[in-house]
């Protein structure tokens, strides 16, 4: 086991203690690439030679320094590869560090009774034309001939399909990588049931979203929302943008209407998460220019704004909405 998966149980998800947290992990290896807003992946090949430990011991410990240094508790996976260590996260619990063997027999006992929804890329559609066919867990998936696999969901998706259901693990740690996504979570002091509230909520989210893009010179393609309840269970909708864009009216309208869709009645909401999704460097992205001049005067109002926040602060500007 070389690959750790650790997730921090950051506060409100807070995503400004991430670096610090990287910051422990680089007492154990260079080699770590950030997962955005509370996780990160490590290799620690190096780490188990040098400190004569196995991944499961070292995970203990950067537990232990988490908890005294940050207050924060974390959760850790081990595997062969980046795959399996986030597979084996899901099953890990705070204390106790889930890991997957390195040998085949081992790979393939831990995978064997899994749901084909436990795989990294298998969405809602495939699995359920897989699960038509009687492969509903990997097991069957990686008994499966390739070719049958290639006939259902094509044939890159199928032979991928093929691979990692037996453990196949190509993935490597990034140190470094560039954050794919940005996210923000707007949590409620007691179950809210007011659609005012959550639309208020969701306006701060964007605002925040968009201000943290425009200042790393981002867009985004995908806006994603999720709705916790007050039963702990959640409800995710993602939207493509009709251009990738960091314009904070573009995001709110995208995140208004995925609120709409869900059509809530009196749904008691604990928090409300936004998630930008698709990042790519603002220079790279079109923009489809309009005539409409109110569109051009909120543009440069908002780079107005944002020279005057970067001066005196995250609410020297914002809505009149949430400033009441």
């Amino acid at each position: 086991m070389t690959i750790l998966c650790v997730r921090f149980q950051l506060p409100g998800r807070n995503e400004t203690a991430l670096p610090g947290l990287l910051g422990l992990l680089e007492e154990f290896t260079p080699v770590i690439e950030a997962l955005p807003p509370d996780g990160a992946l490590a290799d620690l090949r190096g780490a188990e030679r040098y400190f004569g430990r196995d991944a499961v011991a070292l995970a203990s410990v950067i537990r232990v320094r988490s908890l005294a240094r940050h207050g924060v508790d974390c959760l850790a996976g081990a595997g062969p590869g980046p795959m399996l260590a986030r597979m084996a996260l899901r099953d890990a619990r705070p204390g106790v560090t889930c890991a997957v063997p390195g040998d085949p027999e081992g790979i393939a006992e831990f995978l064997a009774g899994k749901p084909v929804t436990a795989l990294p890329g298998v969405g809602t559609a495939t699995a359920r034309t897989l699960c038509e066919y009687g492969l509903d867990t990997l097991g069957r998936v990686a008994a499966a001939p390739p070719a049958t696999l290639q006939r259902l969901v094509g044939a890159k998706a199928g032979r991928e399909l093929h691979e990692k259901a037996n453990g196949v693990d190509r993935g490597r740690v990034v140190p470094n990588a560039v954050s794919r996504s940005l996210a923000t979570e707007r949590p409620f002091d007691r179950d809210e049931l007011d659609p005012a509230r959550h639309r208020r909520a969701l306006l701060c989210a964007a605002e925040e979203l968009g201000a943290r893009l425009r200042a790393v010179d981002k867009v985004c393609r995908t806006l994603t929302l999720t709705v916790r309840y007050a039963d702990i269970s959640a409800t995710t909708r993602s939207r493509a943008l009709p251009e990738p864009t960091a314009h904070s009216a573009a995001l709110t309208r995208a995140a208004y209407g995925m609120y709409e869709a869900l059509g809530l009645q009196r749904a008691r909401v604990r928090a409300i998460t936004l998630r930008a999704e698709g990042l790519a460097p603002a220079e790279q992205a079109s923009h489809q220019l309009t005539f409409d001049p109110a569109d051009d005067k909120a543009r440069r109002l908002e780079e107005v704004a944002d020279r005057a926040r970067a001066k005196f602060g995250p609410r020297a500007v914002m809505p009149g909405t949430l400033a009441a």
